[in-house]
């Protein structure tokens, strides 16, 4: 598919800058804090794409290249490799939008290249409130129109509850194809995170076609049980494979206490029972500690960062970083990088900063491209200066 060119093109020199914290459990609505660029090793190069209204997650299709960009309202944009032109995905579903519910994300299957087979995530309402589903749907384009065909729910998040926040809704595919992993928060509820009858606080290990994947550490429970890969999670709103199979998180805590995860079989991680953050209103939460039963963070930011995005790089345009974690720091308004061995997180650094970054992804080119959240909405890309 070729759409008919336009694009942005400003290029801003990397400078030095510290980022900004506060809390971020709302997800308030974004400032109009000026863009400016933080130093990195290697130095880097931004350039300005294009710009939405409410990003909230993009992917890039294997084969051409082309982008997919999801907007909470409700919309999703097809954004021509080539050109730059864009144009709006007929047939995505009605969502319920409403405080951080609305349309969420969207990967491309594992075999799109041959099927064309995409993965989305949004919000819906129901008897009890509302909740977070997963639908896939086959990418059809013609000339100047694209749209989504034979879209079906796979997978929704179980009980529906009130409330407005902490759907998550991240999807992965694991390296093999095979499976399909999807975070689901606490939705503000904190205790039904320990509580394994239900998939919220969960993060959900599947089948492509939504069913509980054999394997699992709870199967034998059936029902919402035998969907749970591991529990304890309060908002892990970025989820990726590395590509030793390593599955990593990242998480936003309460009143600091963000974490980066790595993800196992079975484990608890230990909200709301555990937590280096504080609850809102000054209430203290234990801290991990050895021997709690619960599996710690690798990492962590406090004060918060809001991690709202997690990309682990592999590209080749920045071999030092081949490995590294990459975070959409919403409150931190910035990109930021974790430094990563194996499942080690070592030390982080602010790469760029401004805005609030809602989404993070490598390029097939191998660079990087950030999306900032609503209220400035740009595509950014990131290359060796």
């Amino acid at each position: 598919m070729r759409l008919l060119g336009l694009g942005l093109a400003a290029v801003l020199v990397a400078g030095c800058s510290s980022d900004t914290d506060r809390s971020d459990d709302a997800e308030a609505t974004p400032g109009s804090t000026s863009a400016s660029s933080a130093s990195g090793n290697p130095p880097f190069k931004v350039e300005e794409i294009d710009a939405f209204d409410a990003p909230w997650a993009m992917t890039f299709l294997p084969g051409s290249g082309d982008l997919l960009v999801t907007e909470r309202t409700g919309t999703l944009h097809l954004r021509d490799a080539e050109t730059g032109d864009r144009v709006e995905v007929d047939g995505v579903p009605d969502v319920a939008v409403a405080g951080q519910g609305g349309l969420g994300d969207v990967v491309a299957g594992p075999t799109f290249e041959d099927d064309q087979q995409v993965f989305l995530s949004w919000v819906e309402p129901g008897s009890g409130g509302s909740g977070a589903v997963v639908g896939r749907a086959t990418l059809e384009t013609s000339g100047d129109e694209a749209s989504l065909a034979d879209l079906e729910v796979i997978w929704r998040q179980t009980p529906k509850v009130s409330g407005n926040g902490h759907f998550s809704h991240r999807i992965a595919v694991d390296p093999d194809g095979e499976h399909l992993f999807v975070s689901s928060g606490d939705r503000q509820k904190k205790t039904p995170a320990q509580d394994t009858s239900n998939t919220l606080g969960t993060i959900v290990r599947l089948t492509l076609d939504g069913e509980p994947a054999e394997g699992n550490p709870l199967a034998d429970e059936g029902g919402a049980s035998a969907e749970i890969w591991s529990y304890g999670h309060r908002n892990p709103l970025g989820l990726e494979f590395a590509p030793d199979g390593t599955l990593w998180s990242s998480e936003m805590g309460p009143e600091g206490g963000d974490e980066l995860n790595v993800i196992e079989k079975g484990a608890n991680y230990g909200w709301p029972e555990a937590s280096n953050g504080s609850d809102y209103g000054g209430g203290e939460i234990p801290d991990h500690a050895d021997g709690d039963g619960f599996e710690a963070p690798k990492t962590g930011w406090t004060p918060s960062i809001s991690p709202g995005s997690l990309m682990i790089y592999t590209g080749d345009l920045f071999p030092e970083w081949t490995g590294d974690a990459f975070l959409g720091a919403l409150s931190g308004e910035a990109l930021v990088r974790v430094d990563v061995d194996g499942t080690t997180a070592g030390d982080d650094e602010t790469l760029w900063d401004g805005e609030r970054v809602r989404a993070v992804e490598q390029a097939p080119d191998g660079s990087i491209w950030i999306l900032e959240d609503e209220g400035s909405g740009r595509l950014l890309r990131l290359a060796p200066a």
